[in-house]
């Protein structure tokens, strides 16, 4: 079903009245590909259909772009739509301003803060959409953007939905990236696997019907038997591994079966194994012991006909679900399940992914209340921290409570000791203030300026407190501050690597203090370890950035104070 099926069915529903909205508020407006921008908004909402989304969240997914690309204002969405879909509209145009830079120390952060700004996830859900097909239609674009947004999408959303157990979502993102980002790798990849994927599908095609029937004869209910191909992005990687030998990746063209029950998993496991010999040490129980994300299968690789190896994926349709669709199918099972009886039961469901990553709020029933769906989605994954911008969009994170003079100390030490005033949205603000998720701070200082001894008594992170602690005692105690700084560069071997590394390095006007590189991957990729004399942060990302641009081949690159 289409979103435009859902408003035939359903004529006078929000939906509708969104669909109708979004469509005058973009009237006229156009993408780069030509086509009406409104068609953006529909494709969005066609992809949150097929994940069984609410009816609010169809119809901000419709609305998600009018604050930020109509004359569109917060009031008129909340006349016509009500609060809960102006907040779920507003906070994707809050995501939408955040943008990543390539720094990888960054990326964690940056996935954290989105998911601090989403108390409600659905939020992050329509922000997955709306990549989703922003990355399909990515072509449109100049190369530049193609790359900051492809390097994005590859770093920070396919990982947030991998997290959220949404694997076919993420695994689309990043092969939909991958292109983009490495050309050369993809091309390869197509010139050399394609046809060694046409042979494995046409073998497996021959399988299919001996392994159906086997179940089938062992009483075992098959819902579904195909086979998937891996993808591009995850092949590759798996490929860097193995030295690029193809022969080597067994599960290139993977089988799945799909029963009803966990018991017809294993009994299904058992009539494989029956059927076709497993290879020692290949059999992974995902059942038994879930992936952190919560990925749960089945699997196993057996020695098929002609001593082919296959490897083979069984689980029940639920766990398909969730491993597809992730949270948004498992809130969905719930829902169906004790929407007419709850009787008290609560959702409880981890998410191992971070340390600092809380356990669900626990949401309870009232005695005469019915099953409220949403209440499933508000939840504070991050109770006891704060995420908070540099007014160059940088993210910081924060423990709760903290103030200007903590966010001036996890800068620099010397920002902090300088500290005389803060800004916050563009609104001056006393030191002792507390900082809330989504604040940009932004630092006044002055020179020879020394920490009073009255913010001890309001700052609440232990770099805060003993950075004062230390100026106060000795006004030019700074030996133990960090001298030098650490940059890490894998790459494909080359001889001019080492020569085009140290040239950039020197014409950005930093002294280089050692230089050490050690061969990886059968010699195919370097790893450079280049030791400057600097530790300011603003002018080392210049400098990542620099060497990002201008380097070709690079796989990798981070650095570290030292």
């Amino acid at each position: 079903m289409t979103i435009k099926d859902f408003i035939r069915n359903n004529p006078n529903s929000l939906v509708a009245l969104a669909y109708n909205f979004a469509f005058n508020a973009h009237l006229g407006q156009k993408r780069k590909s030509g086509e009406p921008y409104f068609n953006h908004c529909v494709a969005v909402a066609d992809i949150l259909l097929s994940w069984n989304m609410d009816d609010e969240t169809l119809a901000a997914g419709l609305l998600h772009d009018v604050l930020e690309d109509t004359k569109t204002t917060q009031e008129q969405i909340k006349k016509n739509f009500g609060e809960q879909i102006l907040f779920l509209v507003d906070g994707v145009s809050k995501l939408g301003k955040i943008k990543y830079r390539g720094i990888k120390q960054k990326a964690e952060n940056m996935r954290k803060f989105i998911f601090a700004l989403s108390t409600d996830l659905r939020v992050i859900f329509i922000k997955l959409a709306d990549r989703l097909h922003n990355m399909r239609t990515l072509n449109f674009l100049s190369k530049d953007k193609q790359k900051r947004i492809a390097l994005e999408t590859d770093e920070i959303y396919a990982p947030i939905a991998y997290r959220l157990g949404m694997q076919s979502l993420s695994g689309e993102l990043q092969d939909l990236a991958f292109p983009y980002i490495y050309p050369d790798e993809y091309k390869w990849l197509i010139k050399n696997v394609k046809e060694k994927y046409e042979t494995r599908t046409s073998y497996l095609k021959k399988i299919v019907p001996i392994l159906k029937e086997a179940l089938i004869k062992n009483n075992i209910k098959v819902l579904n038997l195909d086979f998937r191909a891996k993808r591009w992005s995850s092949l590759y990687k798996k490929l860097l591994l193995y030295d690029m030998d193809i022969e080597k990746i067994y599960d290139l063209v993977a089988l799945r079966i799909i029963v009803p029950e966990i018991p017809d998993c294993y009994a299904a496991l058992g009539i494989v194994h029956e059927l076709w010999p497993p290879l020692p040490g290949r059999i992974k129980d995902y059942i038994a012991m879930p992936k952190p994300n919560g990925y749960k299968s089945l699997h196993t690789t057996v020695i098929g006909p002609n001593d082919k190896k296959i490897e083979i994926q069984i689980r029940t349709k639920e766990m398909h679900e969730e491993n597809e669709f992730g949270i948004a199918a498992h809130w969905i099972y719930k829902y169906k399940k004790y929407a007419k009886n709850l009787g008290g039961v609560k959702l409880e469901k981890e998410l191992d992914w971070i340390k600092q990553l809380n356990e669900w709020q626990n949401k309870k029933q009232n005695d005469d209340s019915s099953f409220d769906f949403l209440k499933y989605l508000k939840i504070d994954f991050f109770k006891d921290r704060i995420f908070v911008l540099t007014p160059k969009g940088d993210v910081l994170d924060l423990p709760n409570g903290s103030t200007p003079v903590d966010f001036a100390y996890h800068i620099h030490s010397e920002v902090g000791n300088s500290c005389v005033g803060a800004k916050v949205n563009d609104k001056i603000v006393p030191l002792n203030y507390k900082l809330k998720s989504g604040d940009i701070v932004e630092i006044l200082t002055q020179k020879n300026k020394k920490p009073s001894e009255d913010w001890l008594s309001f700052v609440c992170t232990s770099i805060a407190k003993d950075h004062i602690k230390s100026a106060l005692k000795q006004k030019n105690n700074f030996k133990n501050l960090p001298s030098k700084t650490e940059i890490r560069i894998v790459a494909l071997s080359n001889k001019e690597l080492i020569k085009n590394i140290s040239s950039i390095i020197l014409r950005s006007h930093f002294n280089i203090l050692s230089f050490k590189t050690e061969d990886v991957y059968s010699k195919s990729y370097q790893i450079n370890r280049i030791e400057i004399d600097s530790t300011n942060k603003e002018k080392i990302e210049k400098l990542i950035l620099k060497l990002k641009d201008n380097l070709k081949d690079i796989k990798e690159i981070s650095y570290k104070i030292i």
